[in-house]
């Protein structure tokens, strides 16, 4: 039939495409040189790290100690917690701190609870940075955790290149399940892709758990202004704003000192949110390249999956299709995710990779499908957009 042999080309072509993709982000990857900080190096920027919280009194205190307890001098460091309504211990846990450094701003006091706002994140951002007296902003999550030389190399990179805005590895931990083991492995190989694509210029990627930029930059590049309408993209949204405002001025901190580590989603339910949240403002980036990027590895999966409908009526050509496509699909992935596993020292994420394969192909799918058409999810506790 002319229409198998359509699609058979078409799919020849995408796996060709996807192929040469991964194999252009391992050369950018191999080409990031790692970041050491010059022997004798003494910071001297002030940071401001702000970390916007809602309900997280079961993380908000290692957060903090682990912040607070930063291999960097305490007169140049300023924490700010901006508590987004939260109705448990967050604010009274973060209270409990004596340290001299550390404030907590209420969201609340600033800015009231209303439906027509979709990113109360940004807002709790927004404060932050407003009230920071850092020449550079640190971003993380509440729920995230950092080694005791994660500012050191933000700032050591920060100062000596005199990068506008910096993006750093987050990954997840601790990871027992299988679903936890494919988040972990998944997210190793975006901060690989992230990595590479800042290296070539080609992908301006940023995670908003481990994001820094200038104050002045991000007054500059207009903040958050023209994203308000979407609940996340605190992170991308931003990056590539300062991206067009200084070009090449954007740099990756490839470390294993500078990663931040934070929980895997616990069930598939909340995952599919997570990763739904993410995927319903794909459409909207500015950079075609990321969209063409997320396009290629969509319609791949759908091109696996395809053939799978017509196995009853053509079993041996249906059943060599899906082989075939997941073969090279598979092969691609493992030789991107070994070399993201083996740097950050996750190896034993590839157990049972045939598995995590097959799950990614089905949720890149399935939520990539959904984010076309699902443009309002619950996310804590509120109905977002």
């Amino acid at each position: 039939m002319v229409w198998l042999t359509l699609f058979f080309i078409a799919g020849i072509a995408l796996a060709l495409s996807y192929s040469f993709l991964l194999r252009g982000l391992l050369s950018a990857w191999y080409a990031l040189p790692e970041w050491e900080i010059q022997e004798g190096w003494m910071p001297r920027t002030r940071v401001t790290v702000i970390v916007p919280a809602r309900n997280e009194e079961k993380h908000i205190q290692a957060c903090l100690h682990h912040i607070l307890h930063q291999d960097y001098p305490k007169t140049l460091l300023e924490v700010i917690v901006v508590d987004d309504h939260s109705t448990d211990r967050t604010a009274a846990i973060t209270e409990g701190f004596t340290a001299s450094n550390l404030r907590l701003l209420p969201l609340a006091g600033h800015l009231n609870a209303d439906s027509s706002i979709q990113s109360y994140k940004k807002k709790a951002i927004e404060l932050g940075i407003a009230h920071a007296h850092g020449q550079l902003i640190v971003t993380t999550d509440a729920d995230c955790q950092a080694g005791a030389g994660w500012l050191r190399q933000l700032v050591s990179c920060y100062e000596a290149t005199g990068a506008k805005a910096i993006s750093a590895p987050v990954l997840f931990r601790p990871v027992g399940n299988v679903l936890e083991r494919f988040q972990a492995l998944d997210f190793a190989g975006m901060m690989l892709v992230t990595g590479a694509g800042i290296q070539s210029r080609s992908l301006y990627l940023a995670n908003g758990a481990n994001l820094a930029y200038e104050k002045a930059a991000f007054e500059a590049a207009g903040g958050f202004s023209g994203n308000e309408q979407f609940a996340s993209g605190d992170d991308i949204f931003l990056l590539q704003k300062i991206v067009g405002r200084y070009p090449g001025q954007v740099r990756f901190v490839k470390s294993r000192e500078a990663v931040v580590f934070t929980p895997p989603q616990p069930t598939l339910r909340a995952f599919f949110r997570q990763r739904l949240r993410w995927g319903a403002k794909n459409e909207s980036y500015d950079d075609w390249r990321i969209t063409a990027v997320l396009g290629v590895v969509f319609l791949y999966c759908w091109f696996i999956l395809a053939p799978l409908l017509i196995l009853p009526f053509q079993p041996a050509y249906a059943a060599g299709l899906f082989l075939g496509f997941f073969l090279v699909k598979s092969v691609a992935d493992y030789l991107l995710l070994s070399t993201a596993v083996y740097y950050f020292g996750q190896v034993r994420l590839l157990r049972r990779f045939l598995w995590s394969e097959a799950m990614h192909i089905l949720y890149f799918a399935l939520v990539g499908a959904l984010s076309l058409v699902v443009k309002r999810y619950e996310w804590k506790g509120r109905i977002v957009q």
